[in-house]
């Protein structure tokens, strides 16, 4: 894995901020609209990304699905 790295000054522990996109797809067909994820300081004081939304599968479900996708970067939660 490589290692996303940082503009000069920014705070160690702090989200990067780059664009991530999740698509999703069901028997190989892209369903729903592609998610983005924000950069996010999670309030345990690790860093990473969240999005979240609700969309249709193509499944007849009346009222779709709800999903949420947390990225949370390993080690980033600062040492007590």
């Amino acid at each position: 894995m490589e290692e996303t790295t940082m503009p000069q000054g920014t705070p160690k522990n702090t989200a990067p901020e780059i664009n991530l996109i999740a698509k999703f797809f069901v028997d190989g067909k892209e369903v729903g609209i592609p998610l983005q994820l924000m950069a996010k300081n999670f309030s345990t004081g690790s860093v990473g990304f969240f999005g979240s939304n609700k969309f249709s599968i193509g499944d007849g479900s009346e009222k779709g699905y709800q999903v949420q996708i947390q990225m949370i970067k390993i080690g980033s939660k600062p040492a007590k």
